[in-house]
């Protein structure tokens, strides 16, 4: 490790990888620094008794030639060293509901959305379609995600205090099919009075465009992330945990990492999440309103997730995810579980192997979980890095709630239990020590309707050389992440000349840069 960089990036997730790639594509000395055993944030995998686990990354969207994810990987060159499985194209998703043996579906394509939900639902043609356009029409006024130059169009007020539940309704009364549109929520951890219909669009929009599965897990895109980043001269370290940012004259001078090494730095990057950043920097360098105002935001609730080895040869591949609720008036209220009736609604997804068969290796299942039930070993900490123990009465707090998913999950998959090899979680705090996010959020902090502004913070910060980027800067997801990277870097760059440079690789597309 040199003593000094241009630029220094605190964080391996996906949006301190894609910055790191855009600056030493500059031409620019560039580390990245991460704390774990593994880079890739929420792109990490796990593997238990040989079977590969996803921790984050379920399905991409938007990976057909010429549409958005596409064109960012495109531009970062790792489209061709990707093992992809297209989901089902009459149902990616599918929304289930107890006492209702229907499935209905997400299919890929706007035609084909719209088609396959009318077969459901052939009164409601018309709600269908309007839903589609108002997709495709949100979409449409956020130019990097359609990689045009420009910013979102902030005199367009609705666009930020229109509810995604409140329009949902408004097209129908129908309860059922309101349940379906806003059933995949578990996406981005959807609130009935404060999630906004932008960030219900731009979660599913691009899933309907098309959706694929990563072959043996998300960390292949890590891998192929840094090794283009080390082909432009980028420099990538693990176990180098960042305790704290050294300020001198209003600016950054070093980082300080656990083990004592300081490494020095003309711009740095933090990948870790503002709240976090803004500690490890020391509130004192911020205008006491501005560290308030972060500290502030709402993190979006936490996860449980159960990952199963399964039998070999005992229970068919599902090529398609399910969201399932135990009541479809309630898709909006999962999260407002008690202890006798968690969980209350649930995601369902596979890993895919690059030659799949009839037979599926694992299940994962996933539901919300708040992080006031770890509180008690909230002072615990465990990774592969750095192993803890969190005791006997954790071991049995996570049993419980496995027997209680699993007794819920069979209603849905009766064969299931007698599928199972094993059982392994990941809890919030699982999420919060890999991941780094606050209390184990799933997506970062939540946007709210309601107060439009102060939910967005710029990646440039009141230090002139500290940007922020990652899933609190624009949106969570692959793609979400993918584009505040580049809106972080176009603070340093040049948002026109740094819009260029990536649309200018992409040959197979005839969109031109929209200024």
């Amino acid at each position: 490790m040199k003593e000094h960089y241009d630029v220094v990036v605190v964080g391996s997730g996906m949006g301190g990888l894609v910055s790191a790639i855009i600056m030493a594509r500059e031409g620019k000395s560039v580390c990245v620094l991460e704390k774990n055993n593994q880079y890739g944030g929420n792109l990490q995998t796990f593997v238990r008794e040989r079977t590969i686990f996803d921790t984050g990354v379920h399905y991409l969207g938007g990976l057909d030639e010429g549409q958005n994810l596409y064109r960012y990987f495109d531009y970062l060159g790792i489209l061709e060293g990707l093992n992809l499985t297209r989901l089902d194209e009459d149902g990616f998703d599918l929304i289930t509901f107890d006492g209702d043996e229907k499935e209905y579906p997400h299919a890929q394509g706007y035609q084909n959305f719209e088609r396959k939900l009318v077969e459901e639902f052939p009164e409601e043609k018309e709600a269908i379609h309007q839903y589609c356009q108002k997709l495709q029409e949100t979409c449409g006024k956020f130019p990097l995600y359609n990689l045009r130059l420009g910013k979102p169009y902030h005199d367009d007020t609705e666009l930020f205090t229109l509810p995604a539940k409140a329009y949902i309704d408004s097209i129908t009364t129908n309860e059922k099919l309101r349940a379906v549109l806003a059933g995949s929520n578990l996406l981005y951890a959807g609130q009935p009075t404060k999630t906004p219909f932008y960030v219900h669009a731009l979660s599913i929009n691009s899933y309907i465009q098309s959706s694929y599965r990563c072959a043996d897990g998300g960390s292949q895109i890590t891998k192929m992330l840094i090794k283009r980043l080390k082909e432009s001269g980028g420099e990538t370290y693990k176990h180098s945990e960042v305790t704290k940012f050294n300020v001198e004259d209003k600016q950054i001078v070093s980082v300080l990492t656990k083990k004592g090494n300081i490494i020095k730095g003309d711009l740095f990057i933090s990948n870790i999440e503002p709240k976090i950043t803004i500690d490890m920097v020391g509130q004192e360098h911020f205008r006491k309103s501005y560290a308030n105002r972060i500290k502030s935001i709402d993190s979006t609730i936490s996860a449980f997730s159960i990952h199963i080895v399964l039998k070999p040869e005992t229970f068919k591949y599902l090529n398609h995810n399910y969201y399932h609720f135990k009541d479809y008036n309630a898709v909006w209220n999962t999260d407002k579980y008690t202890q006798e009736s968690w969980p209350e609604g649930y995601m369902v997804s596979m890993g895919t192997r690059k030659n799949q068969g009839e037979w599926a290796d694992q299940l994962t299942a996933i539901t919300y979980m708040r992080y006031e039930e770890l509180e008690p070993w909230s002072g615990t900490f465990n990774t592969v890095a750095q192993k803890n123990s969190r005791g006997e009465t954790y071991e049995e707090f996570k049993q419980t709630k496995i027997e209680a998913f699993l007794t819920e999950l069979e209603k849905k998959f009766p064969t299931l239990r007698e599928s199972i090899q094993s059982v392994h979680t990941s809890t919030p705090l699982s999420y919060r020590d890999y991941i780094g996010c606050n209390e184990g959020s799933m997506y970062g902090y939540a946007k709210d309707v309601n107060m439009p502004l102060k939910t967005f913070i710029s990646p440039r910060t009141k230090i002139k050389n500290l940007f922020f980027t990652g899933q609190s800067i624009n949106m969570h997801g692959i793609l979400g992440v993918t584009i505040s990277s580049v809106v972080t870097c176009s603070e340093i760059l040049g948002s026109e000349y740094l819009l260029e440079k990536i649309t200018k690789g992409n040959t197979k597309t005839n969109d031109k840069i929209d200024a």
